[in-house]
């Protein structure tokens, strides 16, 4: 089948519909949603069942990138900086030095196992060497198992916070193989430059985007995360345009918005909810469509060598490393190891070897797509069984979710108490947005005359308003009524 301006809405709202479906079966059986998405667009693609051909790297790589925009956001948007900051070293270090060290281990092994130059093979290493959060949180979810202490902060940061890393490598070595005649050290600055830009950049973003969200008051609520995709885009676009690692600028501003207050925080955070889910299945769609299962089959046995050298010794072994100064009990070290999960963004790093035409550019997408299906295959569904054998989950308690647990679901939350606002109180006559509460401390309700009236950022207080505030410690309550005291 050929897509055509007619067609195209039709096939893709009905492949949309067919993989929302099954992310729905998957996620009741516990099987990872990324494999059955990227199984959909294979099935859909020009060797597949429907026979669509898509073989275009460019408008592959180009949706990748929208897409990562997407994830990386909300990713940063949704971490909570009190559940991050105990573990922001480790998690810092495992997305830094771990992502590195994995590329190293990986590709001089690639180099030793195959014929490929020793640059080629870091550049394969480099592909693979950042972890997928999204599989991961959906089978134990699925599975009602929540993780003991802080070993799940530690991961969504280190997943969240890693695709940078193996963006800037994946440069690094492509332009290396490009030019044999350039060296690593005449790389290092750019290495530096990526990252000093970027970190730098993503912050800079992320106050100057607060500035704007709490001072332009829209007419529509809906319009706030319009807003904010704008601004999103304009932090990647104008961080790539200075020479900076876009993916970890809207990283870092998305962390930094996300605990602040603003305007429709709420609205803000349910729409990139959705959108990201919806970039997700879009990306895993368009990665299995690119893909020519013929083309698998001759790599399988190299792949599978690969690919087990990657879970049961290179990210151990990374894991290990970077995390031997920390004092970490060796059952957590082994859950992180195990938790490698490779997922879609190394297929899209995979496309820039297709669009640079370098000489062994389809085996290594090859090789890095089967990569990707073992890991999910192997590690991805044995998730919760390995919690569970090194005693590392806690059951989920089965109970009735509540009005204010769904309105309140993506912050949780341990205390609530009601706090009266007097005549004379600094709040009066401020919308919400200007009062500076706490991080993961927030207003839920408002009683006012006998109504209850659900806030947002720009919702005005009012003397005698009774305001029901949640915090995760008293420390939250003493500074809201020292916000909120005459």
């Amino acid at each position: 089948m050929t897509l055509t301006t007619e067609n195209i809405l039709l096939v893709g709202s009905l492949l949309l519909f067919v993989s929302i479906i099954a992310g729905k079966t998957s996620y009741r059986f516990g099987v990872p949603t990324l494999l059955l998405f990227l199984t959909i667009g294979m099935l859909a693609g020009s060797e597949g069942i429907v026979g669509i051909h898509f073989d275009n790297p460019k408008i592959a790589q180009f949706i990748g990138i929208i897409a990562l925009n997407f994830i990386l956001f909300f990713g940063g948007f949704s971490t909570g900086w009190t559940s991050v900051k105990p573990i922001l070293k480790e998690g810092l270090i495992l997305s830094s030095l771990g992502v590195l060290l994995t590329a190293i281990i990986l590709g001089t092994f690639v180099w030793f196992v195959t014929d490929f130059t020793y640059y080629e093979s870091m550049l394969l290493g480099s592909i693979v060497s950042s972890t997928d959060a999204a599989a991961v949180f959906s089978i134990l979810r699925s599975k009602k198992l929540s993780l003991d202490l802080d070993l799940r902060p530690t991961l969504e940061l280190e997943s969240g916070s890693n695709d940078p890393m193996a963006y800037i490598l994946t440069i690094v070595f492509l332009t290396l193989v490009i030019d044999e005649s350039q060296n690593i050290i005449s790389i290092i600055p750019l290495f530096l430059q990526q990252m000093t830009i970027g970190g730098l950049a993503g912050f800079g973003f992320g106050k100057l985007s607060k500035i704007v969200i709490n001072r332009i008051k829209l007419d529509y609520e809906g319009l706030y995360p319009a807003l904010v995709i704008a601004l999103m885009f304009i932090t990647f676009s104008a961080t790539d345009f200075v020479g900076g690692n876009g993916f970890l600028a809207i990283y870092i501003c998305g962390i930094y918005l996300g605990n602040q207050d603003l305007r429709h925080k709420k609205t803000i955070y349910k729409n990139y909810d959705g959108l990201a889910w919806l970039m997700q299945i879009v990306l895993f769609l368009i990665l299995g469509l690119l893909v020519f299962p013929s083309q698998i089959v001759p790599i399988i046995s190299i792949g599978v060598i690969i690919s087990l050298f990657l879970i049961i010794a290179a990210r151990p072994i990374s894991v290990f490393l970077s995390l031997v100064f920390f004092k970490m009990k060796f059952e957590r070290r082994l859950y992180i190891s195990w938790v490698g999960l490779r997922g879609a963004v190394p297929i899209v790093f995979a496309t820039y070897p297709l669009l640079a035409g370098i000489e062994k550019a389809n085996m290594i997408f090859n090789i890095v797509f089967f990569i990707s299906v073992t890991s999910v295959l192997i590690q991805g569904t044995s998730l919760p069984i390995v919690a569970k054998w090194l005693n590392l989950a806690l059951p989920i308690k089965e109970r009735p979710e509540s009005k204010i647990d769904k309105f309140l679901d993506d912050i949780p939350k341990t205390a609530m108490k009601e706090i009266k606002i007097s005549l004379n109180s600094k709040a009066v006559n401020k919308p919400i947005v200007e009062l500076g509460f706490p991080p993961n401390t927030l207003i839920a309700i408002i009683k006012r005359n006998e109504e209850y009236i659900t806030p947002n950022g720009s919702t005005i207080i009012e003397a005698f308003d009774v305001l029901v505030v949640l915090s995760e410690n008293q420390e939250g309550f003493d500074k809201v009524e020292e916000i909120l005291s005459p």
